[in-house]
């Protein structure tokens, strides 16, 4: 058998501290999960397990002397499209990547705050898609349902924390990639401001739509490796101030007003929202409404904000092409967005810019009457696997649109998200439907959005819902997750 599932982050921090438990043992727990997972979640692209042990024992070191930093000792998982000195940042792409020689910024903040990075996480090609799949790698799979997505693009590191395998781990989210794999793991999935993690070595990632953010089982621990890895590099485009959001959990957020948007932005394509998702998202409003918020229906007025996305997705998506190593052997959508990102990457791509401030306005006018919005953070809950890998260019576009209208507007705007567990659809939580065919229940979650700079209040809001509903008491069958070697 696999040994026990991964304490929170907040848990092997204290465990550290007190002596219950050693940095090295930690660390040899967590390999031991993920090499028993690995035949069936397929979490990481990479495993630093030997790198790891030697970090470990320079954590006990540390701890023995009376040192104390915020994650000494603690392992935990980064999405394959971060920098860590010594391994390759595929980004999930096939082929041969040297490896790199310096941490990004955010890694050299995590090793300063005193975590173990044991391994690098699986994502989809350049993190295109809600899914986590591809020649490079294989499939990784949702340890709800092994026959199901975990969504993408950061579906390894949404798979590795909700199997148990690691207690937090990074990702990123360019449209939607830190919430939507959240909403699909039931996992709490931080999306923070621009800038609030850097990803130097970048200035900016994709022209600022992508930001670096956590993943956890609750509100605390994505809060706490949130700051951990927060703060800038001195090349960065964006610097907010500096916030402690650990600081707003447990914080009573007042009374506030709720707008509930259930209406998704127009786009090309048309969405609908799962009847049974509606429901869940209605719940979570009447909840709120009990803990004394005032919840109504509104929308922000989007209009015509997807014209500004796509040139700088698909720019970003050529800038990253270019650095392949052998472009030949990327998927035919990623050289087909690359080619559309060359062209968009003039004039077309400064207008999108220069619509931010405009949108910003626009659809901040709601924050004039509300302070946070409710939405879903799916139309529809994760997919089968295979079900998107294998559609050419136009049809992956039109099936992701359609399972994800919601997320990606917030990315244009630069402004926090919070994906919070709305609970599950397609049946009841027994055994049988839980089996690992896929059928019976699936997670799905819901967006506590807020204007710039608003983690601390999004992040006391959810932990107010997390101690009412107490989702992170719930786990993956063991079957389906760090314990079976069979999809």
């Amino acid at each position: 058998m696999a040994p026990d599932r991964s304490p929170g982050l907040a848990d092997c921090v204290r465990d550290l501290a007190e002596g219950m438990v050693t940095s090295r043992q930690l660390v040899e727990r967590t390999l031991a999960r993920i090499e028993a997972a690995q035949p069936s979640v397929n979490a990481f692209r990479l495993v630093r397990a030997e790198s790891a042990l030697a970090e470990a024992d320079a954590a006990d070191r540390e701890l023995a002397s009376g040192v104390r930093r915020p994650l000494l000792g603690v392992p935990v998982a980064v999405k394959d499209d971060m920098d860590v000195a010594g391994e390759p940042t595929a980004f999930g792409c096939p082929g041969e990547f040297p490896p790199v020689a310096e941490d990004g910024e955010a890694i050299r903040r995590l090793r300063a705050a005193g975590a173990v990075i044991v391994g690098k996480t699986n994502t989809c090609e350049l993190g295109q898609w809600p899914f986590t799949e591809g020649p490079a790698f294989g499939a990784t799979r949702n340890p709800w349902h092994l026959g199901h997505t975990p969504g993408g693009s950061s579906g390894g590191s949404a798979a590795a924390v909700a199997a148990g395998l690691v207690p937090a781990a990074l990702g990123s989210d360019g449209a939607g990639s830190v919430r939507i794999p959240a909403a699909w793991t039931h996992l709490v999935g931080i999306k923070p401001q621009r800038g609030r993690i850097s990803t130097w070595p970048r200035a900016e990632s994709f022209h600022g739509i992508t930001v670096n953010g956590t993943l956890a089982r609750t509100v605390a621990d994505a809060a706490l490796l949130l700051d951990a890895a927060s703060g800038n590099h001195a090349g960065d485009l964006h610097r907010p101030p500096a916030l402690d959001v650990s600081a707003a959990v447990g914080r009573d957020p007042g009374r506030l007003r709720i707008a509930l948007s259930l209406k998704p932005p127009f786009t090309a394509v048309p969405a609908r929202l799962d009847p049974r998702i509606q429901e869940r998202i209605r719940a979570l409003g009447e909840r709120l409404a009990g803990l004394g918020h005032m919840v109504e229906e509104a929308d922000p007025r989007y209009g015509q904000i997807a014209l500004t996305f796509v040139p700088r997705a698909t720019a970003g998506v050529a800038e990253w092409v270019r650095d392949a190593p052998n472009p030949a052997l990327l998927d035919r959508r990623t050289r087909e967005s690359a080619r559309l990102g060359r062209l968009l990457s003039g004039a077309p791509l400064r207008v999108a810019r220069r619509a931010e401030a405009a949108l910003q306005r626009r659809v901040g006018a709601l924050f004039a009457t509300y302070d946070v919005i409710l939405a879903p953070t799916t139309a529809a809950p994760p997919p089968r696997i295979g079900t998107l890998a294998h559609m050419n260019g136009w049809n992956t576009d039109r099936a992701m649109i359609a399972a994800c209208p919601y997320a990606w507007p917030w990315n244009v705007l630069g402004w926090p998200g919070v994906n919070v567990p709305a609970g599950f659809v397609g049946g009841g939580m027994s055994q049988a439907e839980r089996g690992r065919d896929g059928s019976g229940a699936l997670p799905v979650g819901a967006q506590l959005l807020g204007p710039a700079g608003s983690e601390a209040l999004l992040v006391s809001l959810a932990a107010q819902l997390e101690a009412e509903l107490r989702w992170h008491e719930l786990w993956p069958p063991r079957e389906t997750a760090a314990e079976s070697r069979a999809a």
